[in-house]
């Protein structure tokens, strides 16, 4: 049997903006603790990401005790802080690919910090307790929720995967570009492929579905600039039809929390292996 361990936990509580690496985090129905709660929406409340707006990778994001603190790597802004539970009143039906949801709008300092700091009018909203988001019917097990992510509550990549991939490229990337929730060691590169059902901790995780990759890991997520590199290079071994695929989308059975250094266990393996040539 392989020997996997977590070793990395990432969260991003404003979509799209830069993440945050965690020792610990709690397991939510909806995903990581404040993972993905908040999100960037124009003025017809529909979602920004850096896949339009790629300086979106230059705010960085931060949980303090009583909310969560932006700032600007390079703009000289001053901090903004936003309570947890801070919203104006003002509620919108906003969309975010073919999902439409209730959310609320945070406040008119938020929204004035942000247009500045990306350069483009915008608006913070934040997940209504009161409506949900559904993940996938055709993915779902019992109904999950999901926050503001692309479309499934957790992600997870092997370093062995990223590690096949840097030994491609001439110029190494961080996995930073792929936006993980987990990241584990252990075992060959993309084993995660061919998981059905894992387990990390004390949690339970069902594997549903690879992440097709949009152009985010090909930005820079220092400088904000774009680049052909990596998705030229997953391009030649790592596609399938017309979509990219690098790492897995999860969904829990349970909550609790997970801890760098949790081993990771393989409940259950999908029937068909990938068909991959790595």
């Amino acid at each position: 049997m392989k020997d996997y361990t977590l070793s990395e936990i990432f969260i991003y509580p404003v979509k799209s903006l830069a993440g945050i690496s965690l020792n610990s985090a709690r397991v939510e129905t909806e995903g990581l603790q404040f993972d993905r709660r908040w999100m960037l929406v124009d003025r017809n409340n529909v979602f920004l990401t850096q896949r339009t707006k790629p300086e979106m990778a230059l705010i960085n994001t931060e949980i303090k005790e009583k909310g969560l603190e932006l700032s600007h790597k390079r703009k000289s802004l001053p901090k903004l802080f936003i309570p947890f539970n801070e919203h104006s009143g003002e509620t919108a039906t906003v969309k975010i690919f073919d999902d439409k949801v209730k959310a609320n709008f945070v406040s008119g300092e938020a929204d004035r910090w942000l247009s500045i700091a990306t350069g483009t009018e915008c608006r913070l909203v934040t997940l209504s307790d009161k409506y949900k988001r559904y993940v996938n019917k055709k993915y779902a097990h019992n109904n999950e929720t999901v926050g503001f992510a692309d479309g499934f509550p957790f992600l997870i990549l092997g370093k062995s995967s990223l590690d096949l991939l840097n030994s491609k490229l001439t110029e190494e990337v961080p996995v930073n570009r792929f936006r993980p929730n987990f990241v584990f060691t252990g075992g060959n590169a993309h084993d995660e492929d061919n998981w059905l059902t894992i387990k990390i901790g004390s949690i339970i995780f069902d594997v549903v579905k690879p992440c097709a990759r949009c152009v985010i890991p090909s930005i820079d997520q220092n400088t904000g600039i774009k680049n052909k590199e990596p998705l030229s290079t997953l391009s030649k071994y790592r596609r399938s039809g017309n979509k990219i695929l690098f790492g897995q989308n999860l969904i829990a059975r349970n909550s609790g929390f997970v801890n760098l250094g949790d081993g990771l266990e393989i409940l259950e393996y999908k029937k068909e292996r990938n068909n991959f040539e790595n």
